[in-house]
């Protein structure tokens, strides 16, 4: 009798640079605007911090999936999904979706997040059908200004999980991550609160610490909790050093003289209001009962592990479950093609974060917890 060859079963793999050419045609078949390039394929492929898997039948790359993992995160974001018109409605799509899951999974991530056009309603179903909860619309995302849906699911079980619902407000300047965080835990206590840019920039001024690194001073933890507690926050302040908290990281003397005198300012005024200061280490502890008694914790952390920049960058702590805290980002690198979808209630294991919650060389520590205003009324400034 005649043999007959059985087709090829088709595979999912990862991608390579010979795949490029195929990758950048589908791109084209696929879609009419946002198109990845050839170049950004092979950025991805062989220095960025992502997955590209294909779909591939009888030698033809049917489909593509692209996940985005976010250093010092247990945050993945799928970036692109593709599939050629020709092999829609043979289950391409959700073989892709499902293999990207196993694999953030396998990079450690509990949470996928994903933004679909509004008009993409194939798309939508696929994520829907697959245990998707959709979290909000982005505006004017794509090239021609069309909405997209914030879609995420959660990867594993989810566990205890605690928190306020925190808005989320991106920093307009390099140096205003403070301003930026405070506000967010303000607003999360004071539906009433209003952020925006101006308040965002006079939370600067009155916490800053004058001198930092280099340009203008980033603010420190005494400033912040002054600012608070002038709106009529209750706040709780802890520093694991009682004075310099910026000061290793500046060279100049005169400079190191005036941050210990703006410190000094501010700890005299602490004292004579009254606002607890606590000088001892930042624990995982602290911060898990903090979020449990239904207050916001502003935390100083070091961006290299985020960033793989030395800087101090103030996050905000939106909650806290068994194995993970919960970050709002204020600093959104869109350089790197971020969105605030990258930097809202960010998963991050509890060692990791407590590693990253240490500054320059000394492994300093700094937070102020925000507690809802006191009953007496805000005072005004």
């Amino acid at each position: 009798g005649r043999s007959h060859s059985r087709p090829e079963r088709p595979v999912i793999r990862p991608a390579t640079t010979d795949d490029i050419k195929a990758l950048v045609a589908l791109e084209q078949r696929c879609f009419d605007t946002d198109r990845l390039s050839a170049r950004q394929f092979r950025y991805l492929l062989t220095r960025g911090h992502a997955s590209t898997l294909v779909d591939e039948g009888e030698g033809v790359i049917r489909g593509y999936v692209l996940v985005l993992f976010r250093r010092g995160t247990s945050l993945a974001r799928l970036y692109s999904i593709a599939v050629d018109e020709r092999a829609r409605g043979l289950g391409v799509g959700a073989r892709l979706l499902a293999a990207a899951e196993a694999r953030a999974r396998d990079e450690g991530c509990v949470h996928m997040r994903a933004e679909i056009r509004v008009d993409n309603k194939a798309s939508q179903a696929l994520f829907s059908a697959s245990g998707y909860r959709y979290f909000g619309v982005y505006e004017d995302y794509y090239e021609d200004h069309s909405n997209a849906v914030r879609v995420e699911k959660r990867l594993v079980t989810r566990e205890d999980y605690r928190g306020v619902r925190v808005p989320y407000y991106e920093q307009t300047l390099d140096f205003t991550c403070g301003g930026a965080a405070l506000m967010m835990a303000m607003r999360a206590l004071d539906p009433g609160f209003v952020i925006d840019r101006r308040t965002e920039i006079r939370l600067w001024r009155e916490a800053t610490t004058v001198f930092m690194t280099s340009g203008h001073g980033g603010c420190g933890p005494y400033g912040l909790a002054l600012a608070a507690h002038h709106r009529g926050f209750d706040v709780t302040v802890y520093a694991s050093h009682e004075s310099g908290l910026f000061v290793d990281s500046v060279r100049s003397e005169e400079k190191k003289t005036v941050i210990r005198l703006v410190e000094e300012d501010f700890l005299d005024e602490i004292e004579r209001e009254a606002i607890p200061l606590h000088f001892e280490r930042l624990t995982v502890n602290t911060l898990d009962d903090a979020v449990h008694a239904g207050r916001v914790p502003v935390v100083l952390i070091s961006s290299y592990r985020m960033y793989q920049e030395k800087f101090p960058h103030w996050v905000v702590v939106t909650g806290a479950d068994e194995s993970f805290f919960y970050v709002h980002d204020p600093f959104v690198d869109r350089e790197k093609g971020k969105t605030d979808t990258d930097c809202v209630d960010i998963p991050i294991a509890k060692a990791e974060f407590e590693r990253m919650a240490r500054y320059g060389k000394a492994a300093q520590q700094a937070a102020v917890i925000i507690g809802p205003r006191n009953r007496g009324g805000a005072k005004r400034k």
